[in-house]
């Protein structure tokens, strides 16, 4: 099969063949003037040169074209119909706090920073905090204490905190290195070395092959779970797709699972890497991230108009004319600009495909074709801070791949005098991960549980795997309370639950549907974790970049003088380019990767 479309990913897209007269005569000097514009005379000037830009979507991808937009003096509306911040923000449990103190923090799921993530913490380091040389990006602390929690008695392994509490506890010492002799025994050697074996060949395919091949192989087969042991299965197909990316091993495209398992083991080894292996931030993800963002972007004329939903694409001469917006009345307006970036989540966008859009950008039909999947948090507020978890705990069994952190070893807060009623101490936060498995105490996916339902599922769940060898970690006494992300809600007619906030997931296939930044429509680009990326997962790192692809896409078609913006890549070891060359001849040839030993 050849590949789909165009060029491979990791590589950036060509840029404009035609240079204009007036940016050659611009020159260097004028490169980015609007960058150094101060933010009103940037606004002023951008009204009178016609460069006025509606951002649809205040999520990661929106916030990130809003903010390069605006460094480089362009007018920016933001319309967003719920929160600014996507799926990235704080969801503050409204009425929890008393005595002065916050509500208590809520979040559609807590934040992970890959080591391989780039771009998003180069904005953050655009984004100034009091007391902050680095601005946002100081925010971010390592992740250095980890448990993989296993059930039936088996177990743990920890990497433990180099600088917890009374130094490293011998038992947990004991626990790991058990941990370790058990689970290299539980997997056959036989499965151990084909693992190793599928790893080395996907690091020395080249781009034709991922994209020819393995995109269209599913992760399952590709491993080749089929038969092979139960944890063979846990660990190396299941966990790897739910656990880490919320899709299905038996669909999960190879090239995606492929590519984020290759960044994980070259940032683990300091390649291509912003920071550390892994990283979380210091507090709340709207107090330490969202809400400075948000006033740096009004500091430089960024107008916010949250509560206002795009209901559709109005089109006229062959362009975007304007955008139909609708507020929670149901009151409707429409809103005029020069250029538009659509950054509505991937089910939003399809909804926005009339007709008369697609008759002009009909390549944009294929968004159909992408497939939607959930990952929602809940979190578990606790009078006192249990034992032995450490920062972050992946309960690799559960039935709904449940990953959790431990707030108060990432937080710098205290929790009784910063938030709630006072009495809680921590806060242990959720992501589940699979909702069509079923549960342990009901017998349903999560998909069919009551909101208390699955609230006490994730309880059991998490207990299953930490006292299964009699000891006590989350007596019940210790849960104060708890809250499931409001975009789950009930759905009586159904049966089950509804979500408002689904994630897009890389399907085998599933990069032919997905869009370039620019569209055919002259004035209408795209972002949002669905667009193509170099990143290719739906991730924050995905939406950020697709933000930047999508402002130099406008700057192209505006051809503008100012500076483009910069997008970091995934690291390709250099090292390596031989084997892969040697793959690609192989590939074009019809013959099988070198080490491929099927």
């Amino acid at each position: 099969m050849s590949r789909p479309h165009g060029r491979p990913a990791g590589t950036a897209p060509p840029p404009s063949a035609a240079v204009s007269r007036r940016r050659v005569l611009a020159g260097s000097a004028a490169a980015g003037a609007g960058v150094l514009l101060p933010a009103p005379a940037a606004r002023a000037a951008a009204g009178r040169d016609g460069r006025t830009v509606a951002v649809l979507g205040g999520g990661m991808a929106g916030l990130a074209a809003a903010h390069e937009l605006a460094e480089r003096g362009f007018a920016v509306t933001v319309f967003e119909r719920k929160a600014l911040g996507g799926k990235s923000r704080s969801i503050p449990v409204r009425g929890t706090g008393a005595d002065g103190r916050r509500d208590l923090p809520g979040e559609h799921g807590f934040r992970f920073f890959p080591g391989f993530y780039r771009n998003v913490p180069d904005t953050m380091r655009r984004i100034p905090f009091p007391g902050n040389a680095n601005g946002v990006h100081d925010n971010l602390l390592p992740l250095t204490a980890a448990r993989i929690a296993r059930n039936g008695g088996r177990s743990d392994i920890t990497v433990p905190e180099p600088a917890a509490p009374g130094g490293l506890d011998p038992e947990v010492l004991r626990e790991t290195v058990t941990g370790l002799v058990e689970q290299a025994a539980a997997v056959p050697p036989a499965e151990l070395a084909l693992f190793v074996n599928r790893f080395v060949v996907y690091l020395t395919s080249s781009d034709e092959r991922r994209f020819g091949e393995w995109e269209h192989v599913p992760w399952w087969e590709y491993v080749r779970a089929e038969g092979a042991s139960a944890d063979y299965r846990t660990i190396v197909a299941r966990f790897l797709t739910r656990g880490l990316v919320a899709v299905k091993e038996r669909i999960a495209s190879t090239r995606t699972v492929g590519a984020m398992g290759e960044a994980f083991v070259l940032s683990g080894l300091g390649l291509g890497a912003d920071g550390g292996l892994a990283r979380m931030l210091n507090a709340p993800t709207n107090e330490a991230w969202i809400d400075p963002w948000v006033r740096y972007l009004r500091g430089r004329g960024v107008r916010f108009a949250v509560g206002q939903s795009v209901e559709a694409l109005e089109t006229g001469g062959g362009r975007i004319r304007s955008v139909r917006l609708v507020d929670a009345a149901g009151r409707r307006r429409s809103a005029a600009a020069d250029w538009f970036v659509c950054a509505v989540p991937v089910d939003r966008a399809r909804a926005l495909l009339s007709p008369a859009v697609l008759d002009l950008a009909p390549g944009l039909a294929s968004l159909r074709e992408l497939r939607t999947e959930w990952m929602n948090g809940l979190q578990f507020f606790l009078r006192r801070t249990p034992g032995g978890i450490g920062q972050e705990v992946n309960f690799m069994d559960s039935p709904w791949q449940i990953t959790a952190v431990l707030q108060s070893r990432i937080w710098d807060r205290d929790f009784p005098r910063d938030y709630g009623d006072g009495e809680v101490a921590d806060c242990l936060s959720l992501d589940i991960s699979d909702w069509d498995t079923p549960g342990m105490l009901y017998g349903k996916p999560a998909k069919k549980c009551t909101r208390a339902q699955i609230a006490e599922e994730c309880w059991a769940q998490m207990k299953d795997h930490l006292e299964d060898t009699g000891r006590s970690v989350l007596p019940d006494g210790m849960l104060h309370s708890w809250v499931l992300d409001p975009a789950i809600a009930w759905h009586p007619p159904s049966g089950g639950n509804v979500n408002d906030e689904p994630l897009m997931v890389n399907t085998v296939g599933s990069w032919e549907h997905r869009p370039e930044s620019r569209t055919a429509i002259p004035n209408l680009f795209m972002a949002g974790d669905y667009v193509r990326t170099n990143i290719d997962l739906a991730t924050m790192e995905g939406a950020n970049e697709s933000g930047r692809a999508a402002v130099n896409a406008l700057l192209d078609a505006a051809d503008s003088p100012a500076a483009r913006v910069p997008v970091w890549r995934l690291h390709r070891p250099p090292e390596l380019d031989g084997l892969k060359e040697i793959d690609a001849r192989r590939f074009r040839a019809g013959r099988p990767n070198l080490f491929d030993t099927r």
